[in-house]
Formats: structure tokens, sequence, C-alpha cells
């Protein structure tokens, strides 16, 4: 199926009461196994891939390319709506090289940046990628991140609503990233949202919100946040964690002397890969079920109608 535009599948989830879930893929592996549990749920998702836990020299040297080049292959072949987005990217540069690599939306990790030089990068992005019919993601404010010894406030800022709006008018953005309390790479508590800030912004933003730091989003807020503008969800750290689980009790399992062409590249119950990848579409699946996504594939007539 051809990739469909990002803001049209974050429109009919705002119009119908739910959000989607952009699932942190590194590999073909992951991919796949974001793709298998989106198909399974007849759900429409966002696939991609993120920049920032990857090395820049491999991303500049051709990664963004290559990713394209995966990203574009899963999609085609994909039974339900499907965007494609390079998440995260360094630099405005390696945003334009993902624009030409083939994804359909792409994003700059500006949390760090000022806000000035950030509106700078991000409207010269706009103008760039929507001539070309391809989103544009923003972000302002930064969360917290959590670390080995606790959770790290020390660049986290939130976001401002009047600066939001100016944020959004500025740039041309088609949907914006919001700090309200989420927690970057938490995996064992809950991140403490401030839903009354979320609920100002998405009174003065009429793009759709985004939640980084999808891990430890608290389960019991979700629906709150969509019914406050919220249409995608991003989430990384967990799956990552499933995928290696998965890996890890493969290769523990394994015989002594292992028949490593079925234990790798076999594609058969026997790969320790797919068993990994087993573990991830699994999560994937309760997560795009509790975002609501079940089930909203358009039918045959509506997409025939689109």
């Amino acid at each position: 199926m051809p990739l469909v535009p990002l803001q049209q599948i974050l429109a009919k989830a705002r119009s119908d009461g739910y959000a989607v879930g952009y699932f942190e893929a590194w590999d073909a592996c992951s991919l796949e196994s974001v793709l298998t549990a989106a198909e399974e749920e007849s759900a429409p998702v966002i696939l991609g891939f993120g920049a920032m836990m990857v090395d820049g020299e491999w991303l500049d040297s051709g990664g963004v390319e290559v990713l394209g080049v995966i990203g574009r292959s899963y999609a085609a072949r994909s039974s339900v709506d499907v965007a494609l987005i390079f998440n995260e990217a360094h630099s405005l540069d390696q945003a334009r090289r993902g624009i030409d690599a083939g994804f359909n939306a792409v994003m700059i990790d500006t949390h760090s940046w000022p806000t000035e030089d950030a509106i700078v990068a991000v409207e010269e992005l706009c103008r760039a990628a929507h001539q070309l019919g391809v989103a544009v993601e923003g972000e302002l404010g930064s969360p917290a991140e959590a670390t080995a010894s606790g959770v790290d406030h020390s660049h986290a800022s939130l976001t401002d609503p009047d600066e939001a709006a100016r944020f959004v008018e500025q740039t041309g953005v088609d949907c914006l990233a919001v700090s309200v309390g989420n927690v970057h790479i938490m995996m064992n508590q809950e991140a403490s949202i401030d839903m009354e800030r979320l609920r100002s912004i998405h009174e003065r933003v009429d793009v759709p919100l985004v939640i980084h730091g999808g891990t430890s989003f608290p389960r019991s807020a979700v629906g709150a946040a969509i019914a406050q503008g919220v249409a995608k969800f991003n989430v990384g750290t967990v799956l990552k964690h499933e995928f290696w689980s998965g890996l890890e009790t493969a290769v523990r399992s394994a015989d002594t002397h292992p028949d490593v062409h079925q234990l790798l590249g076999s594609h058969k119950d026997s790969d320790v890969m797919r068993i990994a990848q087993e573990r991830m579409t699994a999560k994937v699946r309760s997560l795009i079920r509790q975002y609501g996504g079940s089930g909203r594939q358009m039918t045959a007539p509506e997409l025939a109608a689109r």
C-alpha cells in the first residue's frame, strides 16, 4: 500500500477519538515486528526509525538512506495505512536527507536548542518538506530523562502554551510534541502528567499533539490525553527491552552446540530473531489497543472513496 500522509492518519485519529502509535524501530527485524502488530490489530500505524540513539557518523555515511529503503519496502507491502517518519534527526541536513530517502514525515531533535534557533530550522524544514508533500513534526519543551540513578530534570522544560501557539504559527509544523511531565527512557515507574497544561496547549494549538516518552506514560491518562488533542504516542524504550528479553531467553535456551543455521536467518520458529520479534509484536499490539487504534483501518469502500 502506498504511504499515507501523516496529516491524514492523525486527522482521522482526532476525529474518531483515538491515537496512533509511532513504535520506534532500529532495523528490519524490529520494523517487521511493528508492522505485524498493526496488521494483526487492523490498525493504522506510524512506522519509522529514530536518530537520537544512533551514531551520527553512521547516519551521515549512508545510514539515513539505508533506513529509508527498509522503511519504504515494508510500507509498500502493508495492508494497513502507514506513514513513515525519520524521527529526531540530529540536524536540519539529516532531516532533508530523510526526505530525499523517501520518508514522508521528518523531525529534527531540537529539544535542547534555543527556541528561536529551533523556529528558524523547523520553518526552513517545513518549507522544503511541504513542497514535496512531506509532513514535519516539531517539538517545544524538553521532557526529563531517566538515568541509572533516577530522573534527570536538569535540562527539562515544560511546554508553555502561548509559546506553543507562536511556534506552530511561525514554523507551520503539522503536529507538535509537547513536554507536560512525560519522561524519556523511563521503564519502572509512571510519569506524572500535567493535564491542565496539556489542556491549555490544546486550547491554543490547532495541530495534533504528540507525546514522546510513551513507555512511562500512565495508562490511566491515555484517554484524557486523547481528549486534549494528543493523536500520536511515541514509544521506544519498552520495545527494545521486550526485543532484548526475547532474544536473551532464546539464546540462553539454545543447545551447547547449536545449529546456527536454524537459530539465525532461518525465519523459522527456532530463529532467535523471530522469537525476539514475537515479544516485541505482542507489546506493540497491547499498546495499539491501549490507544484505541484496533480495528480503525479503513474498509475497502472507504479506501476507494479516499
